[in-house]
């Protein structure tokens, strides 16, 4: 689990505008780890995790479209069902807002990364790094039969 610096860079929504930034981080030798793809009536939006910072940063700048940048958590999941579910209920328990959360496959040893933007991106890492805050529904009450109880 780490904090990267996630880039939004909004786009005209019309052909070719997102292949020509990407082929543009392509020439620059920028490795992408995460990216999502949104679109309105007047842009799109995409958000993307990874490369060197300052190669990213040279790029949008030659490109003249406008982003901005913010701290997301980069959570190693297990790559099995309910690994986000489980990372997304603790958060919630500690009262942590998410304002969104996508995925990526290819982390090493065939794990995920999931990629959120939480409210508090140290407090997140906190609790999530605690492994006495497990979740309440991981806690599972079992009555053992009068028979197997000493």
């Amino acid at each position: 689990m780490h904090i990267e610096t996630q880039f939004s860079i909004f786009m005209v929504n019309k052909p070719g505008v997102l292949a020509q930034v990407l082929n543009e981080f392509a020439n620059a030798k920028i490795n992408i780890v995460a990216i999502t793809m949104m679109d309105s009536v007047e842009h799109g939006v995409m958000r993307v995790v990874g490369g060197s910072q300052d190669k990213v940063r040279r790029v949008l700048a030659g490109l003249s479209m406008p982003s901005n940048e913010t701290d997301v958590l980069c959570v190693n999941l297990s790559n099995k069902s309910g690994a986000l579910a489980a990372v997304t209920q603790r958060l919630a328990e500690a009262h942590i807002n998410i304002s969104y959360a996508y995925c990526t496959a290819g982390a090493r040893g065939g794990r995920t990364t999931g990629i959120l933007k939480v409210a508090d991106v140290k407090k997140a890492m906190k609790v999530l790094k605690d492994p006495a805050a497990k979740s309440a529904k991981s806690k599972k009450n079992v009555r053992r039969s009068p028979a197997t109880r000493k």
